[in-house]
């Protein structure tokens, strides 16, 4: 009984130590951050990670304990084959997490989790460098065939020795099995164990990031990934509705920027085109040019910001004018998909013909399903054009999506609603264009491939300018969501939510005009749809930006956190830590609150649908 007594808790320890030289491992990875802690900020990493490194240790005993235990009558050279399979397998799962996250955190600026199962496929694959994942695969080989060299050298011996035992031993380690149920839960209190256990450094989320243990991150996020329970009790259900109505009063009369009733409707989504590119809102100059200067031919709204940070999310916020979501994505839940309004449904209602044009691969990020519950008319992806042609590792580039959507406008009906995004600014920023904006690191290929896009946008205007539809058309024209480059670094950096949002077209009865009220992506459709007279209560989340009684505000969703801002300023509140980690201007406490609210009232729609 001993000597298996002995042997669990030795694999344990053993687990323990394995991810403390995990952690050693991403902290080395990741030196270039790893330098601004001090030598007691890395102890503390090393001492609250070792909670959730318990946890982790803690699953991994389970099985060999309860085999140690059933079995107590099989001698230690029959329990071996078990032994060895099992942690072998699980080794190599672990290994494989761990250094897949050592790379994905320079991208991503958060610890693995069910973010690479959303997207797995093409649209995983294509973003990656292929000397780099060569030097991934060796890394995970080198530390897994380490580690399980080290494993087999000391448990061995030790599991062949082992003698048949008496029943006496089944009770005793069942027992001493259930008592990991412990170190699992991590605490004596209500509270399981969670990410925000290990948070500890008030300033440098790296610190934070560090103590967490990535396989236990990843499992959890996989096992939670269906619904949304972060922080998902803020406030009671009257507290909650009480400040969402503060939010979103009904709409009073609206400021018309339209010379036509019933106007076509075209909206163009730039891939990443964060205000950092536009000059105007404070961007590096020269980048996009076309932009820059179109916009004294429209109207700019230049607090605008997107809902969240990735294609898929910024499609639902700006056609279904529903908010990005941490840890998922809707787009990811045909059966939700499917309950949500859609604009162009309601276009459709009222004579217009509908149609989605892009140039990416349709089973990227399950937008075929997606679009199918969309009902458009008529969608256009990468097979419909030349295979010659989608030679972007992401499908077709923008180019030739601007030529082919210009084709298209001229054979439509009218009136008309039509959707189009680009891509070609998306990594790996590999565009058909000799080099504008010299520079081979990513923050110069990205603004390149910016000024790619606005090359071909500019081309795409100045012939629609000439077109029988432009008289009678409003273009509206934004980001599907910002980037942390060329200067906004940080997964939860307000700044690279920030996006332009600006209207051209000669349905609009102003030009050269600029609104600084704050606004975001799910605003979109009830603002559009304000301008025809046809507010729609279905899109609960979104408000016209032109109302008489519009409260300014927009909230913007990362990874684990939101942030809300205000005419006064900003304020970001991470769920893990359950704190505030971000103030700028004059914000108030309420909010903050209202911003609890919106994502109280979002968690319980999304979990309901």
């Amino acid at each position: 009984m001993k000597q298996r007594l002995i042997l669990l808790l030795s694999g344990f320890v053993a687990w323990t130590i394995f991810f403390l030289v995990a952690r050693a491992l991403f902290l080395v990875y990741h030196a270039n951050l790893a330098s601004d802690l001090s030598i007691s900020d890395i102890f503390l990493v090393f001492l609250h990670g070792i909670r959730m490194d318990f946890s982790m240790a803690g699953y991994f005993s389970l099985l060999p304990g309860l085999v140690l235990g059933l079995f107590y009558f099989a001698s230690g050279k029959s329990l071996w084959r078990f032994w060895l399979v099992y942690h072998a397998t699980i080794l190599f799962a672990a290994c494989f997490i761990i250094v897949l996250d050592f790379e994905l955190y320079k991208h991503w600026g958060f610890r693995l989790d069910a973010t690479p199962i959303m997207y797995m496929g093409k649209e995983a694959a294509q973003s990656g460098d292929l000397g780099k994942s060569i030097f991934l695969i060796i890394l995970c080989l080198v530390i897994y065939t380490a580690a399980l060299f080290g494993f087999y050298r000391y448990f061995k011996p030790r599991v062949e020795m082992l003698q048949p035992s008496t029943w006496q031993t089944l009770p005793v380690l069942i027992l001493v099995t259930a008592c990991f149920i412990l170190p699992i839960r991590g605490s004596f209190g209500v509270a399981p164990m969670n990410s925000g256990f290990v948070y500890f450094h008030n300033k440098n989320v790296f610190a934070n990031h560090a103590a967490v243990n990535v396989v236990w991150n990843f499992a959890y996020a996989v096992q939670k990934m269906n619904r949304l329970k972060y922080s998902d009790n803020y406030f009671d259900k009257n507290k909650t509705e009480q400040y969402f109505q503060q939010l979103f009063p009904t709409p009073d009369s609206t400021a018309h920027l339209l010379r036509v009733e019933k106007p076509n409707v075209i909206i163009i989504m730039l891939e990443s085109y964060s205000s950092g590119l536009i000059e105007r809102l404070g961007g590096e100059p020269g980048v996009t040019p076309n932009f820059n200067a179109l916009i004294k031919e429209g109207i700019l709204f230049d607090h605008f910001y997107s809902s969240g940070d990735r294609t898929d999310k910024g499609i639902v916020s700006v056609l279904n004018g529903y908010p990005s979501q941490p840890v998922t994505s809707m787009v990811k839940e045909p059966k939700k998909t499917q309950t949500l309004p859609y604009l162009n449904k309601v276009f459709k209602a009222h004579g217009y013909h509908t149609e989605f044009t892009y140039g990416y691969n349709i089973n990227y990020a399950n937008f075929n399903s997606y679009l199918m519950h969309g009902e458009f008319d008529h969608v256009t992806h990468s097979k419909d054009f030349p295979q010659e042609l989608n030679t972007s590792k992401w499908g077709v580039h923008d180019q030739y999506v601007f030529q082919k959507f210009q084709e298209e406008l001229s054979a439509v009906e009218e009136p008309f609603f039509k959707i189009m995004m680009t891509q070609s600014s998306h990594e790996p920023f590999d565009v058909p264009m000799e080099t504008v904006i010299q520079g081979s690191d990513e923050i110069h290929r990205f603004m390149n491939s910016a000024f790619y896009t606005d090359k071909c946008f500019g081309e795409f205007i100045e012939k629609a300018k000439k077109s029988k539809w432009w008289d009678n058309t409003l273009i509206v024209v934004t980001a599907d969501h910002g980037h942390i480059y060329p200067k906004n670094p940080g997964v939860s950096n307000p700044g690279k939510f920030k996006i332009p949002m600006l209207w051209l077209g000669g349905a609009i009865a102003k030009k050269d005009t600029v609104i600084h009220t704050v606004g975001g992506h799910p605003d979109i459709p009830n603002t559009i749809l304000g301008q025809l007279g046809q507010h729609d209560d279905s899109f609960i989340f979104s408000h016209d930006i032109l109302s008489k009684n519009y409260k300014p505000f927009a909230v913007f969703v990362y990874n684990n956190g939101f942030g809300v801002v205000t005419s006064g300023g900003v304020v970001v509140f991470d769920n893990i830590a359950n704190r505030v980690i971000q103030e700028e201007g004059a914000h108030s406490t309420e909010d903050l609150d209202e911003g609890k609210a919106y994502m109280q009232k979002l968690y319980w729609d999304f979990n309901s649908r």
